[in-house]
């Protein structure tokens, strides 16, 4: 019997311990996640008749930005508005949006519904591929690039 005590109590004492030690364990690191607009009103940027917006957030500062708005360029067409918004030249634009993090991407339809977003730097094949798709549903191997993600706005980082 006093055997059995001495393991019962042994074994409290281990299963403490172990509930001290893991609450001591520090919280991990703060993940972040970028708020992508969901809605743009097409009237706070260029040629708000053509049916769809690629909108590159971007600032002077950021190396990547530039790459992004080489690549997104080449989507403009008589369909396809491509509008770089530099925060040092459209701060207003970046506060509306609420936009923190640069380079992102926004793809909009004619009613300014947001239908693809990269926040980073995307590929060219991703970035083409996710506008085709939202042009054309269907068209694309990969249809959820750029898709938005769960309620917090979080997007594909390309």
């Amino acid at each position: 019997m006093e055997r059995g005590v001495i393991v019962i109590a042994v074994i409290a004492a281990a299963a403490v311990f172990a509930l001290v030690v893991e609450r001591r364990r520090p919280s991990p690191p703060t993940q972040s996640r970028w708020a992508v607009p969901t809605q743009l009103d097409r009237g706070d940027f260029d040629h708000p008749d053509r049916p769809w917006l690629v909108a590159v957030f971007s600032s002077s500062t950021c190396e990547s930005c530039a790459d992004v708005v080489a690549k997104a360029t080449v989507l403009a067409s008589d369909v396809v508005a491509v509008q770089e918004v530099e925060v040092s030249a459209s701060p207003a634009l970046h506060a509306r949006y609420a936009v923190e993090a640069v380079p992102m991407v926004v793809v909009a339809d004619g009613e300014g519904v947001v239908r693809a977003t990269f926040v980073g730097t995307p590929s060219a094949t991703d970035l083409w591929a996710a506008v085709a798709e939202a042009r054309e549903p269907g068209v694309s191997p990969e249809p959820d690039l750029g898709r938005l993600r769960g309620s917090t706005g979080g997007a594909s980082p390309g």
